[in-house]
């Protein structure tokens, strides 16, 4: 197993400290994003490769006997703690960065070979801790991997009120066409996919009354949507109420899609079942979506931004006239504050590893194949939390301010 480890490791530091010397500081996000994803593609392999070398470590074996499937989620958990632990130690000592002249804003962007050497000890370290601990962090990312869910849905509130004030504040009648051409072809797709998820989940002959019931309140939601954005006293707009119909049918789909294989009312069990052979799609659209929410909640003033940064150029010297070396240094001095929050950027990071961990290993779950990913019921309820979630949370976005008229709402 140490073989196998030190040469994933080993591929992934070379090939990132390959190019650490060409990063600069626009591209360390990227770089970042890169290690990310690096680190998903090995922890799969050690999932599909690493079960029966890990038989082999006395300290997690043991005298024992566990099914593969628990090698499988060991591995994948324990290079999930690895990566939590490299992004969790940056989050906490990049904690009050406000001013690109602070010494950390350096090792935020550079310093990436030493960056490997620190993850590589830490993946490596993470093959060593007792079973005890390993357990522990699993339940604990169970917890993480719900909280990067509500990171996500935020930033898709965010970005949808976002994209609809960009095209209104341009007043012009070619944007507001636009917004009603997007905003019904969203509801139509919306409901044109609830119409299909009927006929996947809902087989004929089959008493499927819990898959009708989450596709009919998926439908029910897209119209409380609207109802409630077009109300006079709202003043809503059916962009932002479209791209959630949407956003809550796919997620529909992608919880009754993850219910066992042997459920009589999963009519994809056959002709598309989750398995090895389309998890490098599944697990592509994972990595865009911790990518893009990595990005978008590191650098959006709305993700606890720095509140007290100071402001580009609100600082002018009091004497014009002052020499050129004096000038110099108080250009030197003058203040650049950063443009998003690392630590924020690091903790989605640290927990969109949990998250993946828990997508891997099925949510630490050992009943199903080993050969599925993302499969079984605590899957199946977790995304449709995540959908009542995510409509609980924009009814809220419209409510609020005739609740709270004393606060005020961004």
């Amino acid at each position: 197993m140490s073989c196998l480890i030190s040469c994933c490791t080993t591929a992934t530091c070379g090939l990132c400290t390959s190019v650490a010397s060409g990063l600069t500081n626009k591209s360390a996000r990227i770089a970042y994003c890169g290690l990310f994803g690096v680190s998903l593609v090995v922890s799969w392999i050690l999932r599909e490769v690493g079960a029966p070398l890990l038989e082999k470590f006395p300290w997690i074996s043991h005298s024992e006997t566990h099914p593969k499937e628990w090698y499988q989620i060991q591995a994948v958990l324990r290079l999930s703690l690895g990566n939590f632990l490299f992004f969790g130690i940056f989050a906490l000592i990049m904690i009050g960065v406000k001013d690109q002249n602070d010494r950390r804003d350096s090792w935020h962007h550079g310093g990436w070979i030493a960056k490997m050497v620190i993850w590589l000890l830490l993946v490596v370290l993470a093959f060593f801790i007792p079973n005890a601990v390993i357990s522990f962090y699993g339940t604990l990312s169970i917890f993480g991997a719900g909280a990067f869910l509500l990171v996500q849905v935020l930033i898709l509130l965010d970005f949808t009120h976002s994209w609809n004030d960009a095209w209104v504040e341009k007043d012009e009648q070619k944007w507001y066409v636009a917004l009603l051409v997007v905003s019904a072809g969203c509801y139509i797709a919306a409901f044109a996919f609830s119409g299909i998820l009927f006929i996947w989940f809902n087989p004929s002959g089959q008493d499927c009354g819990l898959n009708i019931f989450f596709i009919v309140m998926t439908m029910i939601l897209g119209f409380v949507f609207a109802i409630i954005a077009l109300h006079p006293a709202v003043s809503g707009s059916l962009l932002p109420a479209s791209v959630i119909s949407v956003y809550c049918a796919y997620v529909c789909y992608t919880g009754l899609s993850s219910e066992p294989h042997g459920y009589a009312c999963n009519g994809l069990n056959k002709s598309k079942a989750v398995t090895a052979s389309t998890l490098i799609l599944g697990m592509l659209t994972t990595v865009l979506s911790v990518l893009y929410s990595a990005v978008r909640a590191g650098s959006s003033t709305t993700f606890l931004s720095p509140p007290s940064s100071p402001k580009s150029g609100a600082k002018k010297p009091f004497l014009e006239g002052e020499d050129v070396e004096e000038g110099k240094e108080k250009k030197e001095k003058e203040a650049r504050p950063v443009s998003y929050s690392y630590t924020f950027f690091h903790l989605i990071f640290a927990l969109a590893s949990m998250y993946a961990a828990m997508l891997l290993s099925g949510w630490t779950n050992t009943s199903e194949s080993s050969d599925l990913i993302d499969v079984g019921w605590t899957t199946v309820w977790v995304r449709i939390c995540t959908e009542w979630v995510t409509a609980g949370l924009y009814v809220w976005s419209l409510i609020a301010p005739l609740l709270l008229p004393d606060r005020e709402f961004y």
